[in-house]
């Protein structure tokens, strides 16, 4: 299927149906077989079907695992490109078969229970997450209640004061010139409430930077970016191309009747499926059939383990777009898609929004790998797996090179001659680099003793993807209730 308008996608998708260069490949891996083991090591190599332990959690090896491929390297982006994958709790082994269900409690002399105060649990949340990138991510993050993003109209005195700077900057009829192509479900208003829904998005900064030209260059860059992700790519128009944004809602190729799409996630028995179970079709010839996660809006959306978190964003619960993912495509949700991966952090990656506004700054570990300010790095947060580190520009980060610098002249940006626009040679973001900000909670494995069983009963920041995010206030206080079955919460 050609597909120009969605490549990225479509890249992505062909990437989730092939096995990386070991899997294909006919030579024999140097190292020998591993012999079973419990417990994952760094130094073994493991065979497809072999199973391990890793903190506490069971991981699969899809194909043959190198040494020092650790499955904390697992990218919920792209789970496809790792040879782990998580499972439900089994016997660890390598037998080719992933092992046979156990009793997940088999303990029969279970802990006495041990009582904690709700106080004393959000006190130790509140000192764990007590410092300055953590506090500017969740700052930056703040969401408006969707009662008043549904009062936001162009023009409307009361609006939001983002929203009065973005009016300011972009009116209606600039919003015409802007996006002459676009589908009809990307409307004005919907643009608008999508800032509303986000207000440090083109706030008002108080420490000197400049807002209204963060504003601008925010602007710019989600503009070039529109038009790579949903453009119309036609060079015969009269258009140009950096114009031809938002003409795609939905990802080419599907529709909302179709059942079981980018539905990879949605087992129950993971983790994944169970933290954003997945909606079903409730009748009809795809009645008990999953929903499907395809691309939508313009950020093209996709998988439950990303609906779930921005339905959780903007409703307070994972159900509502897990049950209805045709809202993101049919609603204000559709640009508001993408003000939530503007704002929220992937790590080690940091979030777009701190790239933009200087928030994040390398350090001489992201600078070693070519991840230094300017439009480039942006790339590298969008599609990095697929546009970015070769030897030279890949076509879709040159077309969102070409769509910048128009879109920046057009939004009054300077574009210095030494700013890094593309993305080739330039490492993937990983836990060396100053984006590495820890937003999962973890079980805390320390040995306390004095403590009944010497557990500690707190959990701790991890990078690596768990279904408690520090992001979620509630989060850390389900993690201690879920690592610690003896735990009595108490008021």
């Amino acid at each position: 299927m050609h597909t120009p308008a969605l490549l990225s996608t479509a890249l992505l998708v062909a990437l989730a149906g092939s096995a990386p260069a070991h899997a294909a490949s006919s030579q024999q891996p140097r190292a020998s077989t591993a012999v079973a083991s419990d417990t994952w090591s760094p130094s073994q190599t493991y065979t497809a079907g072999c199973v391990v332990i890793f903190q506490g959690r069971y991981f699969k090896a899809k194909w043959w695992a190198d040494a020092g491929q650790s499955p904390a390297q697992i990218d919920p982006a792209q789970p496809w490109l790792s040879p782990w994958e998580e499972v439900a709790e089994t016997t660890p082994g390598c037998d080719g078969s992933g092992g046979t269900p156990v009793d997940p409690d088999p303990d029969p002399d279970p802990l006495q229970p041990v009582q904690i105060p709700l106080s004393a649990l959000r006190a130790d949340e509140a000192r764990l997450t007590d410092f300055p990138l953590m506090q500017q991510t969740l700052a930056s993050i703040r969401t408006l209640p969707n009662a008043e993003v549904e009062a936001v109209q162009p023009l409307r005195p009361a609006n939001p004061e983002n929203v009065r700077r973005v009016e300011g900057l972009v009116s209606n009829e600039q919003f015409e010139f802007l996006f002459p192509l676009r589908a009809p479900e990307y409307t004005y208003r919907g643009f608008l409430q999508a800032f509303a829904k986000f207000p440090a998005i083109c706030a008002t900064y108080t420490d000197g930077r400049d807002s209204n030209a963060i504003c601008r260059k925010t602007l710019a860059t989600m503009v070039a970016h529109f038009a790579q992700e949903t453009g119309g790519h036609d060079a015969h128009s009269a258009i140009p191309e950096w114009r031809q944004a938002l003409v795609h809602v939905r990802e080419m190729g599907w529709s909302e009747d179709r059942a079981d799409g980018y539905a990879g996630e949605c087992n129950p028995t993971t983790w994944q499926g169970q933290t954003w179970p997945c909606g079903t079709f409730a009748d009809g010839p795809n009645a008990g059939r999953y929903k499907s996660y395809f691309g939508r809006g313009a950020k093209q959306l996709s998988y439950n383990y990303n609906y779930g978190p921005f339905s959780d964003a903007m409703f307070g619960t994972v159900r509502t777009l897990l049950d209805r993912p045709d809202l993101v495509a049919d609603t204000w949700l559709n640009l508001a898609s993408a003000a939530f991966f503007y704002m929220y952090p992937q790590p080690p990656k940091p979030s777009m929004m701190h790239v933009i506004d200087g928030t994040w700054q390398p350090n001489a570990h992201d600078v070693g790998n070519g991840l230094v300010p300017g439009f480039g790095v942006s790339t590298q947060i969008i599609n990095g797996g697929v546009e970015c580190g070769g030897s030279a520009e890949h076509l879709q980060s040159q077309n969102r090179i070409t769509y910048y610098k128009a879109a920046a002249q057009y939004f009054n940006v300077p574009v210095p001659g030494n700013e890094v626009l593309g993305c080739k040679g330039m490492k993937q973001f990983d836990e060396g680099g100053a984006g590495a900000l820890p937003i999962y909670w973890e079980e805390n494995y320390d040995w306390v003793p004095g403590n009944v069983g010497g557990r500690s009963y707190q959990c701790k920041l991890v990078t690596y993807q768990t279904p408690y995010s520090a992001l979620k206030p509630a989060d850390y206080v389900n993690c201690v209730i879920d690592k610690f079955p003896n735990v009595e919460v108490i008021e």
